[in-house]
């Protein structure tokens, strides 16, 4: 993985000496609260419902374990022993004291880690594919690409002042494991007639409010000139994109307003004045970066270990954790593992200090030491030998962190909602607690197949409600909670967004919605077909009848 250099370090350790000023600044009355909120944003420090909440970059999802050690024991030390990973990547501490930010800031920088740029109106942290490197369907690493990202627009002050947030998205695989059509910028790797990188850019698309799947406006930009091109598309956001209206700030309102089109065109037009220009990719870069991201020393191993496979055969719990948590590696005998986030009466994406260090111990010995955030709040030993995967997973039920649940309904997508987040409009938590106790059945989980269940607790969307096979989103009706639910949606090549199927529901009953809806599903699928495939095949209607039936008897 990418480690800093003399630069890198200067940088980090530059913004928190800075921070610890401004912080001491506001706590002596120095500054005024509008003063200083930008000044926490920029740092990743929120003030939520409780207590401040600090965001911390995890860059494309990559983590060693001495980093993780530190966030352990960071949360350990200035919260209350736990953190929460996000569908960005990131890790969230809910409970620090505002006095100790500074200080966990340092301790960070200490093991090449920062908050810089996780909030704020600017190029936030850029996500990628959690099994980049390793996935078999691969057709270019973006790990070196995200790096360049990264250090191209951290602290970049053309940047540092943008209409609203801005997100990218990196994929180099076939399969879109990143989300990118619902980011800013999507961008995906592929390889011209020459053998040459380049990459197809995909604009406005984003969730929230107003959630949209992004437009391409160019088939193939070569590598050599991808900051250019990203350049290009940022002065023309930067230049018409609204500063009057929050809600109407972001690219993808300002690419719809102009068209798809007229946007790709003026994006042209700037990067004609760009290209070749200074941020031009040098010959060689890329190379250099990827070397950071070399693969490690792989055994040469059949292709099947025996002992797996009779592990496999003997165990039937085993069995079902390999076939939803394992994942096929490129390299002969090894395989790529998701550890479950997801347990029954655990929030969604929730680790304690004890877990994240039994976890390092783990990647350590068995997984090169290395491990991943994804996208959907779990976590990725990437490098595990088939004969080591019956050992790690006893110990991974141990842990808690062994429920064969990934891509099933259980698996959900959570954001912190009313418990933690002053913008929400209801809880998530526990309705996913609830759901979760309502289909807490595997073989019930496996005869029903994949399917996403994301909830969010406002309009925010950071559970990326729009984009699940079901989605709810928290409301607030005369000032009680409720839910929305919506279904159709789906994430990767073919996003979509879900249809609202009608009023909302109570807190209450929407454990049996859910299982409405399934019903319906199973009664009405046909062989192989996923969920948002009988919705988009039937319509919404035979769900929305039975689940409001159903609910006026109760």
């Amino acid at each position: 993985m990418y480690r800093y250099d003399a630069f890198d370090r200067s940088i980090v350790h530059r913004r928190v000496a800075e921070f610890r000023n401004q912080t001491r600044r506001f706590l002596a009355g120095e500054l005024t609260e509008d003063e200083f909120r930008p000044l926490r944003l920029r740092n990743g420090l929120y003030i939520q419902k409780h207590a401040p909440m600090l965001r911390i970059a995890i860059p494309y999802g990559l983590l060693s374990t001495r980093q993780l050690r530190a966030l352990a024991t960071i949360a350990r030390r200035y919260d209350r022993g736990y953190g929460h990973f996000t569908t960005r990547q990131n890790l969230q501490l809910n409970w620090p004291a505002l006095v100790d930010v500074p200080e966990i800031l340092n301790d960070l920088a200490e093991v090449e880690m920062h908050a810089i740029q996780t909030s704020g109106n600017c190029i936030r942290n850029t996500t990628s594919d959690h099994f980049a490197g390793v996935a078999a369907d691969e057709i270019v690493d973006p790990r070196p690409y995200c790096e360049l990202i990264r250090q191209w627009s951290t602290l970049n002050p053309e940047f540092s002042f943008l209409p609203r947030k801005f997100k990218i998205a990196v994929s180099g695989a076939t399969t879109d494991r990143a989300a990118t059509l619902v980011h800013d910028i999507g961008l995906h790797a592929l390889r011209g007639e020459d053998g040459g990188v380049g990459f197809r850019v995909i604009v406005g698309g984003g969730l929230g409010r107003t959630p949209m799947v992004g437009h391409v406006i160019h088939d193939f930009v070569p590598e050599a000139e991808l900051l250019n091109y990203l350049d290009a598309i940022l002065r023309v956001y930067n230049r018409y994109g609204r500063r009057d209206n929050i809600y109407k700030a972001r690219i993808k309102i300002l690419v719809k307003e102009r068209t798809p089109t007229r946007f790709a065109e003026e994006v042209e037009a700037e990067w004609a004045h760009l290209a070749g220009g200074p941020n031009t990719v040098p010959e060689g870069e890329i190379a250099r970066l990827a070397a950071h991201f070399e693969a490690p020393a792989y055994e040469s191993l059949p292709p099947v270990d025996s002992g797996y496979r009779a592990a496999r055969a003997d165990n039937r719990a085993f069995e079902r954790w390999v076939e939803r948590n394992v994942f096929a590696h490129k390299v002969p005998g090894y395989a790529a593992v998701t550890l479950s986030l997801k347990k029954t009466g655990v929030p969604p994406g929730d680790v304690t200090s004890e877990q994240m260090e039994a976890i390092a111990d783990l990647a350590d010995t068995l997984s090169f030491g290395e491990l991943r955030v994804s996208h959907e709040q779990n976590l990725i030993l990437s490098d595990v030998r088939q004969r080591d995967l019956f050992e790690l997973w006893s110990s991974l039920r141990t842990l808690g962190l062994a429920t064969p649940n990934i891509g099933l309904l259980t698996d959900i997508i959570c954001c912190p909602g009313g418990d933690f987040c002053s913008l929400a409009n209801a809880k998530s938590i526990p309705i996913a607690e609830a759901i979760q106790r309502q289909f807490d059945d595997l073989d019930y989980l496996h005869d029903i197949g994949e399917l996403d269940l994301n909830i969010s607790g406002c309009m925010n969307a950071c559970g990326h409600h729009h984009v699940g096979n079901i989605g709810i989103l928290g409301v607030d009706k005369n000032g009680a909670e409720w839910y929305q639910v919506s279904i159709g949606g789906a994430q990767g090549k073919h996003a979509a967004l879900g249809k609202v199927i009608g009023p909302s529901f109570a807190a209450h009953q929407m454990p049996a919605v859910i299982a409405r809806l399934i019903n319906v599903y199973i009664a009405r699928r046909s062989e192989e077909e996923t969920f948002s495939d009988t919705v988009r095949r039937v319509g919404i209607e035979p769900f929305k009848e039975h689940v409001y039936a159903e609910a006026h008897q109760a």
